[in-house]
């Protein structure tokens, strides 16, 4: 993509555009204001542009941080948020020297669309107070914050801010479906501020006085000693800017052609940025979604683009302070409303539920977790499910089949002499991850071996064995063993033979001398164990046959 300064500096005033209304409402919601939202869009958006690891991204408060961030405030206050954001930033430059940004892309779909459709409901529930026009209830659930709004609302009706919340959320859904390139969100605030100076909408509570400018850069907030407590807040604010930074470059790349982002420079670049909006009275950030996606399809082509958008909303906070205090909360209510709704992807979630059902299971305890919990607990909840189903699936894919080994024994060999060994010996290919998650079926189906003297264990084609499929080799071996029947290998790759030796299972069949490298010579060692128990002449030659046993 060509760089185009006169393009990229339209972008950027296009997403300036956009994200006012979504950094003031942000900043209400988050508990410090609509000022540290400002300060946050200003200076992280800034900084993540020049340290990050993607052109095209725009970085500020977004809807997900402020659900990780009005728990904090309810429990630590509103200071404490500060320091979270100044140990986040720690956090993700440590991420970065630690080159984890490429792990990041094995969250899996599900869990990315469920709480990304909890967010959106969390988002939703957390505007009740501004949308009804009540004063927000205590409470750190968002579910009994929102109900007790509206009983409130019941018992005292504000229609004056609840139309203005409805109109501003209707006209962004309307516009957006009529002119999706117009930026409805400023006009709607734009024209519920205007109305409610001229009608004199006292009901319609503003945000209040806005400082002109940023505050001088100060770490007055600061308490090592609440360290310890505000840790576990930390990681959770690290790991949501992390995921949500890494997704939206992501997405940004698909958008474009021949954009690739960094995600470890990326990480470091929102570590740089959440270092420094607390300085300045700001909010935790993370890159923002459908900001880069504004940016995106308004034809940005560099890093100009988002400085852009940063240095726009710098100028409004110096001149435009005393316009902006006037805007209703219930209009930015609105805004977060039609914001909320328009992150609900019918489309994938339609797509995710349908495809498997562990998919479906995922993405709804995911979305559920989100909901009632919180973000990290949905993260976690959904990769530990996801997770398990897929190791469900790999497992059961591994199989044991009982075969016919007579194509390995070289020469021929008459009919009695193949029923004879059939008589004695069995053999087992075992194709597939011999690992904890299906091992130990493969021990009772080997155990339930009977009637034979000599099992021969085929391993060319075990794909992964770690410590427990090892450990249950052995124990196999030793049930087989005290039964009276040897046990035989072949094919043990390079890369199997340190779990194996590991846990004395090699050791096991190298004292019996009963580790091949081919199946031929597992035959042979077979045939020469019998002839020594005085079960086949000592001079003969034969194949034997090989069960199959699926896992």
């Amino acid at each position: 993509m060509a760089r185009s300064p006169r393009r990229d500096l339209l972008a950027g005033l296009t997403v300036a555009i956009v994200a006012l209304p979504l950094a003031l409402g942000f900043g209400v919601s988050s508990g410090l204001g609509a000022e540290a939202g400002l300060a946050t869009a200003v200076v992280a958006g800034a900084l993540a542009a020049l340290f990050g690891g993607s052109n095209l991204q725009v970085s500020g408060p977004t809807g997900a941080m402020t659900v990780v961030l009005v728990p904090i405030v309810a429990q630590y206050g509103p200071g404490a948020v500060l320091t979270v954001g100044l140990m986040a930033g720690v956090l993700l430059i440590g991420l970065a020297l630690l080159r984890a940004g490429q792990y990041m892309r094995y969250v899996p779909a599900p869990v990315v669309e469920g709480f990304t459709l909890g967010i959106a409901c969390v988002i939703g529930l957390q505007q009740m107070p501004n949308a009804l026009g009540v004063e927000k209830p205590e409470g750190e659930k968002v579910l009994l914050v929102a109900w007790r709004a509206l009983v409130d609302f019941v018992a005292f009706p504000n229609w004056t801010a609840t139309g203005l919340s409805l109109a501003v959320a209707a006209v962004m859904l309307a516009g957006a479906r009529w002119k999706p390139a117009v930026p409805f969100s400023i006009v709607a605030v734009i024209a519920a501020t205007v109305i409610a100076q001229l009608c004199h909408l006292d009901a319609a509570a503003p945000i209040g006085a806005l400082p002109a400018g940023l505050p001088a850069p100060s770490l007055a907030f600061l308490d090592v000693s609440a360290f310890g407590s505000l840790l576990a807040p930390a990681v959770a604010v690290a790991a949501l800017a992390a995921l949500e930074s890494l997704l939206s470059a992501t997405v940004a790349d698909g958008m474009t052609v021949g954009q690739q982002h960094d995600p470890d420079k990326e990480l470091f670049g929102q570590g740089i940025a959440n270092l420094a909006a607390p300085l300045f009275g700001g909010v935790p950030a993370t890159a923002a979604i459908a900001r880069t996606a504004v940016n995106v399809r308004t034809g940005a082509t560099s890093r100009l683009a988002a400085l852009t958008h940063a240095a726009v909303l710098a100028v409004i906070v110096f001149a435009a302070a005393p316009l902006v205090s006037k805007v209703p909360l219930a209009a930015l209510a609105g805004v977060l409303l039609a914001t909320a709704i328009r992150m609900v992807a019918v489309g994938s979630l339609r797509a995710i539920t349908k495809a498997t059902r562990s998919d479906a299971l995922v993405l709804v305890l995911t979305a559920a977790a989100t909901l009632v919990l919180d973000l990290v607990y949905a993260v976690i909840i959904g990769l530990v499910v996801a997770g398990a189903l897929a190791l469900k699936a790999v497992a059961s894919q591994a199989r044991m089949e009982q075969v016919d080994f007579r194509p390995d024994v070289p020469g021929e060999h008459s009919d009695e002499e193949h029923a004879l060994l059939a008589e004695h010996i069995v053999a087992y290919r075992i194709d597939g991850p011999l690992f904890f998650a299906g091992a130990h079926r493969f021990l009772l189906e080997l155990s339930e071996v009977a009637d034979v003297k000599v099992v021969i264990l085929r391993m060319a084609r075990v794909t992964t064995l770690d410590a427990t499929g090892a450990l249950v080799l052995k124990d196999a071996v030793e049930k087989l063993n005290r039964r009276g029947i040897a046990v035989m290998t072949s094919g043990i790759r390079p890369g199997q033979r340190q779990a194996l030796d590991a846990v004395g299972a090699l050791e096991l069949l190298r004292l019996g001398g009963r580790e091949y490298a081919t199946t031929p010579e597992a035959i042979a060692g077979a045939r020469k164990h019998l002839a020594q128990a005085g079960l086949l002449p000592r001079t003969h030659h034969g194949p034997h046959r090989v069960r199959k046993a699926s896992r």
